[in-house]
């Protein structure tokens, strides 16, 4: 699996602590190799945010993405679970 991140996604990896960010770059490494692994938890959302799909990134931190094609995964947003929902 390809990952493109949009811009507001950048930014708000960049506002993260290191640690998450760490974990954030181990986790996008399961998820090129393996999109759902159970280690991701790869689930679709419901609602309006129905057309995307999230994945943990800890315990708390959520990465949102849509599929851009069979391939290729648009990041959308990250942040914990309570900011997204």
């Amino acid at each position: 699996m390809k990952t493109i991140p949009c811009k507001k996604f950048e930014k708000k990896v960049a506002k993260l602590p290191k640690s998450i960010q760490e974990v954030l770059i181990y986790k996008l490494g399961i998820f090129i190799e393996d999109p759902f692994s159970a280690v991701l938890n790869n689930h679709s959302l419901h609602g309006s945010k129905k057309s995307y799909r999230s994945i943990n990134i800890t315990g708390d931190y959520r990465v949102i993405y849509e599929l851009y094609d069979v391939d290729t995964a648009r990041l959308i947003d990250i942040d914990t679970h309570s900011n997204l929902y």
